[in-house]
């Protein structure tokens, strides 16, 4: 593994009498894709949901490029370097493609209320740079032809890479996807997976929770099991695919 961009350290947290996560710690190097997999109700999603600051931990820590993130805060996460996708896909539906994304980028906006209130010169050139960034950005992800469609008419599987989009506005050190390919037909799934490679090599480190493992074990350089909120096994994909935990709680036999 190469220098540990993220640590996080006995993460746990129960829902009342429910074990979510139970002690589970795991670190990604700078430049990996590591993936998450596990059963359904293996706490998968809570983990994301606590390392992005949507749950607070009832145990644990994390660090990010050595520094402590402080959970339980979102927008505080963001802004040290972490940016997300979510299961059920939450764009601003009544927004252009554009649109969506810029509101990315406008987490690392300078420009205070004053600033936009006045539309002074230094806020006004920032917002250019902002909508040339997102116009970058879309023609990236490859949807820069729907620059100007609400997000609710754009295809499901461009509204999947347009929530991508919008993630990389915040100029992330981690990306984590959750579940990027569910309800992708074949071709959408490999051009996403053409997408995704093409983020580790432009040097994006990125933590993916993904149900078609055939997917995760083509893609990731280590994998990481839950089940029942418990980290099981923790290996390259090959190695996870033969440990006999892993195809008892998951896998059902060896992928092909």
């Amino acid at each position: 593994m190469s220098e540990v961009l993220l640590a996080a350290n006995g993460i746990s947290k129960n829902f009342g009498g429910v074990r979510a996560l139970a002690n589970v710690s795991l670190t990604i190097g700078k430049g990996e894709i590591y993936g998450l997999i596990g059963p359904n109700g293996a706490g998968k999603t809570t983990f994301f949901n606590v390392l992005t600051g949507l749950y607070t931990a009832d145990a644990g820590s994390v660090t990010l490029s050595g520094r402590a993130l402080n959970l339980g805060q979102p927008h505080e996460v963001v802004r040290a370097g972490i940016a997300r996708t979510f299961q059920n896909i939450r764009l601003f539906a009544n927004m252009t493609a554009l649109e969506n994304v810029m509101v990315g980028r406008h987490t690392k906006s300078r420009a205070g209320v004053w600033g936009a209130v006045t539309a002074s010169r230094a806020t006004r050139a920032e917002e250019a740079a902002i909508v040339a960034r997102a116009h970058t950005l879309l023609k990236y992800v490859g949807i820069d032809a729907r620059a100007n469609d609400l997000a609710r008419n754009l295809p499901y599987g461009d509204q999947r890479r347009l929530e991508i989009a919008r993630a990389l506005a915040t100029e992330p050190g981690l990306l984590a996807l959750d579940e990027p390919a569910a309800g992708m037909n074949a071709s959408e799934t490999a051009a996403l997976r053409e997408l995704i490679a093409g983020l580790r090599s432009d040097g994006i480190t990125i933590l993916l929770i993904e149900h078609d493992v055939k997917l995760v074990m083509g893609l990731c350089d280590r994998v990481a099991v839950l089940d029942y909120g418990e980290k099981i096994a923790e290996a390259t994909p090959e190695a996870v695919q033969r440990d006999p935990r892993v195809i008892e709680a998951y896998l059902g036999g060896p992928v092909e």
